[in-house]
């Protein structure tokens, strides 16, 4: 039985694609192993949206090439959608599968052979069907990913995903409940909802919020779960539904990207600052102890010290519970990479670390808010420290003492204090 080993980079719709391309090569014979273990095959699922991402790429590909120098490598994602030409002049890569063919990348395995030069498979243009996908997502991990929807029509200046991905499309909700049903026959009792622009979500005449309807009503999946999703495309609907009571967990990931009307616009941002205030605040009164996240992006070109002072204390206001802090890079082909007005890095990384400090103040706090309550918490897996952990639903991380494995269970806890990164209970 051939063996494979499986690795990703980037974001959770990444993740979610590696584990059914993992399930489709063990339904096609291999045996899958640990990334590093002896292997036949590594498929590699790759990252383009910083430089960081596609440098990281580029180190594992070649850390692959000295740890397991016999093993065919196929590269896919979103770096081997925008750079097949950079891929190509690597050493060791066998096979590039652009996006078009990379949910089908097992079906062109006809060989383990290595290849003098790799085979290419792509294409410039995307599909933009609604579409279905082979297999059910492999997770070791408590919580799973659903994909739903794929590409993005928004176009923001700095962003090269609409390049990597293409237009956007939805999955046929028919197949969406049939994965649904196999991750719960697998013991999931949470699914992640995800996409690159989720709310976007549109086929056969359904929104996001008939897909979640529909997963609602589907005997052993306990929690839902949507991943980021863009302010303007969350209808009052959906909040609602949140609202409950409902298997919809009360958490948001929304990314903000800068408090600054004018970076908001050089971004192509569709809302003002003010405009995402008022959605903030329509969500939290309507949704009872939200959880509420967001993303943050320093030093975009012109982003002078008012305008990031703007973005701080928009930041700092806003009852966001943690923030995912990015800093700009110049993406090629994209709007953004022609603007003037390029920032320092010391500049932009004393700004990220400002604002990293912030989140972890503003995490503590909202787990701070909660002590003496009493949760729900599906557990997930044993920290550093001893302590049994696992989210609720508006997303606090809980640690509890606990000698017996409370993996995958859903136990009311009674919160007795909080420290950074986690909340501890009984």
């Amino acid at each position: 039985m051939p063996r494979a080993s499986l690795h990703t980079i980037g974001c959770r719709l990444n993740h979610a694609e590696t584990a059914l391309l993992g399930d489709q090569l063990r339904r096609r014979g291999y045996e899958l192993v640990e990334f590093g273990q002896r292997t036949d095959l590594v498929v590699v699922n790759t990252c383009s949206v910083t430089d960081n991402a596609e440098a990281d790429c580029r180190s594992l590909i070649r850390k692959i090439r000295r740890t397991a120098p016999d093993a065919f490598v196929a590269v896919t994602g979103c770096y081997a959608q925008t750079s097949a030409d950079v891929l190509q002049q690597m050493e060791g890569i066998d096979l590039i599968v652009g996006t078009q063919y990379k949910m089908e990348l097992p079906r062109y395995l006809t060989s383990l052979a290595r290849r003098p030069a790799p085979e290419i498979l792509h294409t410039r243009t995307v599909s933009r069907d609604d579409f279905a996908i082979e297999g059910i997502g492999e997770y070791q991990e408590t919580r799973a990913n659903l994909k739903v929807q794929d590409g993005c029509n928004f176009m923001c200046s700095f962003c090269i995903i609409p390049f990597s991905r293409g237009h956007e499309r939805s999955r046929r909700p028919e197949d969406i409940l049939r994965e649904a049903e196999g991750l719960v026959a697998r013991g999931h009792r949470e699914v992640v909802v995800t996409g690159v622009n989720v709310g976007r979500y549109r086929c056969d005449g359904l929104t996001l919020a008939d897909v979640i309807r529909l997963l609602e009503a589907m005997p052993g999946l306990d929690r839902i779960r949507i991943s980021s999703i863009e302010p303007t495309t969350i209808s009052d609907e959906l909040l609602e539904r949140m609202a409950g009571p409902s298997k919809l967990c009360r958490y948001l990931h929304v990314p903000l990207q800068s408090g600054d009307d004018g970076i908001l616009h050089a971004m192509n941002r569709r809302y003002t600052a003010q405009e995402y205030v008022r959605f903030i605040e329509k969500a939290v009164r309507t949704v009872p102890d939200l959880g509420l996240g967001t993303d943050l992006m320093v030093g975009f070109p012109g982003e002078t010290d008012a305008a990031f002072a703007n973005t701080r204390a928009l930041a700092a206001d806003l009852p966001f519970s943690y923030f995912h802090v990015f800093s700009y890079s110049p993406r090629r082909g994209t709007a953004a990479a022609k603007l003037p007005g390029a920032v320092p890095a010391a500049t932009v990384k004393a700004r990220s670390e400002d604002v990293c400090a912030l989140s972890r103040a503003k995490r503590l706090k909202f787990y701070h808010r909660h002590v003496g309550q009493t949760v729900s918490v599906l557990f997930e897996t044993r920290h550093r420290s001893g302590l049994f952990t696992g989210l609720t639903d508006n997303y606090i991380r809980v640690g509890v003492p606990a000698n017996d494995d409370r993996s995958n269970q859903i136990r009311s806890v009674r919160l007795t204090g909080a420290m950074d990164g986690l909340a501890i209970g009984v």
